[in-house]
């Protein structure tokens, strides 16, 4: 029998999660082969949360675990929720869900049936079809929402997966123990991103079920809009192997402008020499760098021969991306007029060229291992 536990942190709950307990017990309908049980990991909550977790104990037996820890955030708590239930219950499965009603419980029928169906991360999304979020959120949370999320999708260059920062997931341990070393220093909302972005990186198959999100009827929301979004924008900036390669693009733009300069204006080196060569010099940074930096989670390390020709692919698809500006730039400048060339320079770069490498990069030199 396969075990999924939920874990739920709390702080300030009393009011919501005896409703919320029941709930689950009476709407989760899962088969034989499953047993479902909660671990409530509670801060030591001064409302007497952790004395109504005690009660629900004695009416569901040993159904319901409570860890009650320092509050140390939203990352802290599940990450000791999370090796509880590795080491100590010996989960097969994950759950991580918020205390306040604003997850329906009923979704845990669907998200073990996609775990059954061959996936091993199930997120409740809100910006897919079917899923929503309360029409009565403010302009304000509806931005940071739905805006956050497009950050880090085009952040992360994977538009596939909607809803980076839902609370309300499934998880397969084995997914778990591989990314615990990587997250455990994150805390706050980030650590749904960071989560997320590991289990990519280990090759979880991740799927999304619709969720409508529910708004908060009692008590307190205990998210802090500025921690949210900053330590978000700096987890993106700072972990995105795309915005890495872009950086690596402007390094190279520098190399091979300030090169060209140099030998074209003070030594008077042939314009086809200075340019051949500035742009060979560009193309070995961009290499190197992007080896390296932008994408040293799977970078080319197998030896002499592996390298060299992970070069020579790098300069051909660097040769496409020169012959999309030849052909673009004097098809956009005969169409819409030559005193407009920068503009349509910018525009091929940005839509055309960024992301037809950095496909090609993914799919041809640095491809997933």
């Amino acid at each position: 029998m396969r075990k999924a536990v939920v874990v739920i942190p709390t702080y300030n709950e009393a009011k919501n999660i005896g409703e919320l307990v029941d709930k689950i017990f009476s709407e989760v309908k899962l088969s034989p082969a499953w047993q479902l049980e909660l671990l409530i990991v509670d801060s030591y909550s001064p409302d007497g949360t952790g004395n109504e977790i005690r009660g629900l104990q004695k009416k569901y037996l040993h159904h319901i675990h409570l860890l009650e820890t320092g509050r140390e955030g939203l990352g802290k708590a599940y990450l000791t929720g999370f090796s509880y239930a590795v080491e100590k219950l010996n989960a097969y499965l994950i759950l991580e869900m918020d205390a306040d009603l604003q997850h329906d419980p009923k979704k845990i029928n669907e998200f073990v049936h996609e775990i059954e169906k061959g996936a091993d991360f199930v997120i409740g999304a809100r910006y897919i079809k079917g899923g929503s979020i309360p029409a009565n959120w403010g302009l304000y949370r509806k931005f940071l929402s739905v805006v956050g999320n497009l950050v880090v999708r085009f952040g992360f260059m994977k538009l596939k997966i909607a809803d980076w920062t839902s609370g309300y997931r499934a998880i397969k341990t084995w997914v778990i123990k591989a990314i615990l070393p990587s997250v455990k220093n994150y805390s706050g909302y980030v650590f749904q991103v960071a989560v997320l972005d590991n289990a990519i990186k280990n090759k979880a198959v991740i799927r999304e079920v619709p969720l409508n999100f529910k708004d908060r009827t009692r008590g307190v929301s205990k998210i802090n809009s500025f921690q949210y979004v900053s330590q978000t924008l700096f987890y993106v900036f700072t972990h995105s192997s795309f915005i890495k390669f872009v950086i690596v693009g402007f390094i190279g733009f520098f190399i091979d402008f300030g090169i060209s300069f140099l030998l074209i204006e003070k030594i008077k080196t042939a314009v086809w020499l200075a340019t051949l060569t500035s742009t060979e010099s560009a193309i070995i940074s961009n290499f190197l760098f992007n080896n390296f930096w932008s994408f040293k989670h799977k970078s080319i390390k197998t030896g002499r021969f592996s390298f060299i020709l992970g070069f020579l692919k790098f300069n051909l698809v660097s040769a496409g991306s020169v012959l999309i500006q030849t052909l673009g730039l004097p098809l956009f400048s005969n169409l819409f007029g030559q005193q407009y060339w920068y503009i349509y320079k910018v525009l091929i770069i940005a839509f055309v060229i960024i992301p037809y490498s950095y496909f090609l990069y993914n799919k041809v030199i640095w491809k997933e291992k």
